[in-house]
């Protein structure tokens, strides 16, 4: 066995016009987790947590969820053992056991968060981590090379065809939970050159968001990208929406005026 390297994980999802996920059981036997770096050290505890993930109790799934998520996130920082935690999520988002016992007339409200969602909701914030606005902010902060050196980064951003490509589906989920989720997480990816098709598609999930949710962070994140664009969103936004623009309009430029003309920070 063989530790994963980022040529690794580009070859092995092939074109990224015909994106192709491996198997999840294939990526947990064959990746040298303990070769790869985490921010606590090696990642030889994640297969455990992985599999955990796949397990049909609800309460063991949720602490398998805190151990493999919380053992690769740390500062906004992409580490060599984010990338096949993400094609690992990614290539099990279509697996029964992943919901069994949290969706359906005769499960009952849980006490945790759904395990699809959380899932969804860590490859939505590893996608943003990575998105084209961190790169330019990382460039800005240590020069043109800054994406040929941070290889982790480079290596996710390579592979979001293939985790749009499992992401996509659940767009359609019967839940509204998840498919909002499914849709705040598909948004940064389709910043890659293969993925601007898609965006047409995503412009009219998000439209059907901002018709009925009220959480804060997905109005945002839905309300940005129709910006980005291109769309005209004045209709689609409310009384809440105007507020919470005009206040984070504000925080930019105070910020700004303390830092003498800085509004970021240097990625972690």
């Amino acid at each position: 066995m063989v530790a994963v390297s980022s040529a690794d994980l580009r070859i092995q999802t092939g074109n990224p016009r015909s994106p192709e996920l491996p198997h999840h059981q294939a990526l947990l036997d064959n990746t040298d987790w303990g070769a790869l770096a985490t921010p606590r050290g090696t990642g030889e505890s994640l297969p455990t947590a992985l599999a955990g993930l796949l397990d049909p109790d609800p309460v063991v799934r949720s602490a398998a969820a805190d151990d493999a998520l919380g053992g690769v996130s740390h500062q906004n920082t992409i580490y060599e053992a984010t990338v096949p935690v993400a094609l690992y999520i990614a290539a099990i988002l279509d697996q029964p056991a992943i919901t069994a016992g949290e969706f359906g007339p005769d499960t009952g409200p849980t006490p945790h968060r759904p395990t699809l969602v959380r899932l969804l909701d860590w490859l939505s914030d590893t996608a943003y981590d990575a998105d084209d606005e961190c790169v330019n902010v990382g460039e800005r902060h240590f020069g043109e090379g800054y994406l040929d050196e941070y290889r982790e980064l480079r290596a996710f951003r390579d592979l979001r065809p293939a985790i749009f490509s499992a992401v996509h589906p659940l767009l359609g989920h019967d839940d509204a939970e998840v498919r909002h989720a499914a849709l705040i997480a598909a948004i940064p990816l389709t910043e890659h050159p293969a993925l601007t098709a898609p965006r047409a598609e995503l412009a009219h999930h998000a439209r059907r968001l901002l018709a009925t949710s009220t959480d804060r962070h997905h109005r945002d994140r839905a309300l940005d990208a129709m910006k980005a664009w291109g769309h005209d969103t004045g209709e689609l936004e409310n009384a809440d929406d105007i507020a919470d623009r005009e206040r984070r309009a504000r925080l930019v430029a105070e910020r700004a005026s303390r830092a003498g003309g800085w509004t970021d920070d240097p990625p972690f």
